[in-house]
């Protein structure tokens, strides 16, 4: 790690919402290893998988760095609380499950929107010092009640710059689907191969952009960094057929169609064409850590600008590349 860096994580004191879920666990573990940090506030609902995450803190040192904080971002006071004398907030807390969010979208709206809420206005009254939101690709062009609140809620962390122009900055991080994340379609293939011998697939045609894991937090705690506010950080990411995907994870498997199910899109959007007249293009030293950068003022940087960032054009994943990435 540089110098900066160092500086930057040094003797800061983190606050995880939905701590427990995959993302949560695995930024915990990154920034217990190899970051400076006072200290980090596991924030979630469900006491078991506290308990089971306390138990796996043990193989990864400075488990006593970590707070567990029962609590929920739709509680607006006990969020008040847990957030005192926090310097980063990373919200990951999310009702995440489209078929979940679509019966019960009052439940959605509580979590996924007032709670969202909730993060920007304790964060501005606590003072602290960066807010990163994670995002999603189903929040471009949503067409499932999942992505319409997910899709406002990274319109308030944007916006919610006006209200704290001179200390909080809010950003987000938004990107596509993250192999061996809980609710990967990676165990649903091998679970279904094994228990009935063929593989359901909604479209042969369909298309999604896939990252891993540990892509996924290095880039967001890279992009705590860099963040000066308003701004929605993209990976670059490549696609894959879902279909591709499946025959590489069971190569002798049998396919059955069942038809796009309710809120399903044949394609996934990174970037609307209205967007990219607002974004531009960070390339690292590493190209697989190359970035969009979607800002609030046209900027005019991409030159193909009435083109929109999706999964069917994207670059695709050779099958080698994807295989590397699944052993990560």
């Amino acid at each position: 790690m540089d110098v900066d860096k160092k500086l930057f994580w040094s003797n800061k004191e983190v606050l995880i919402t939905g701590g427990t879920g995959t993302l949560g666990k695995a930024l915990t573990k990154k920034l217990l290893k190899e970051y400076p940090i006072k200290g980090i506030r596991i924030y979630s609902r469900d006491e078991a998988k506290q308990d089971a995450f306390k138990w796996e803190l043990d193989e990864f040192g400075n488990p006593e760095k970590v707070s567990f904080l029962i609590g929920d971002v739709r509680d607006k006071e006990r969020l008040s609380m847990a957030m005192r004398n926090v310097n980063i907030v990373i919200h990951t807390a999310a009702m995440k499950q489209v078929p979940a969010c679509e019966y019960n979208p009052i439940e959605a709206i509580k979590t996924n929107i007032e709670g969202a809420v909730n993060v920007v206005s304790v964060a501005i009254d606590n003072n602290v010092e960066k807010v990163m939101n994670i995002a999603t690709d189903k929040g471009v062009y949503p067409i499932n009640f999942y992505g319409y609140t997910k899709a406002v809620a990274e319109k308030l962390f944007t916006f919610a710059n006006v209200y704290s122009p001179l200390f909080t900055k809010f950003s987000s991080c938004r990107y596509g689907n993250v192999l061996g994340s809980r609710g990967s379609i990676i165990p649903l293939f091998k679970k279904q191969f094994e228990e009935k011998g063929f593989i359901t697939i909604t479209h042969k045609d369909m298309t999604r952009f896939w990252i891993s894991l540990n892509r996924v937090v290095q880039f967001v705690l890279d992009r705590i960094e860099d963040a000066q506010g308003g701004e929605i950080f993209a990976p670059i990411m490549k696609s894959m057929s879902v279909i591709d995907l499946a025959k590489l994870i069971v190569p002798n498997a049998t396919f059955k169609d069942i038809g796009i199910r309710d809120g399903e899109k044949l394609h996934e959007c990174l970037i609307s064409k209205e967007e990219m007249e607002r974004t531009d293009i960070k390339l690292e030293k590493n190209k697989d850590s190359d970035y969009f950068i979607i800002t609030k003022y046209n900027i005019n940087k991409i030159k193909n600008k009435n083109i929109s960032y999706t999964s069917n054009d994207a670059l695709k994943y050779e099958n080698k590349e994807m295989l590397k990435l699944l052993e990560e």
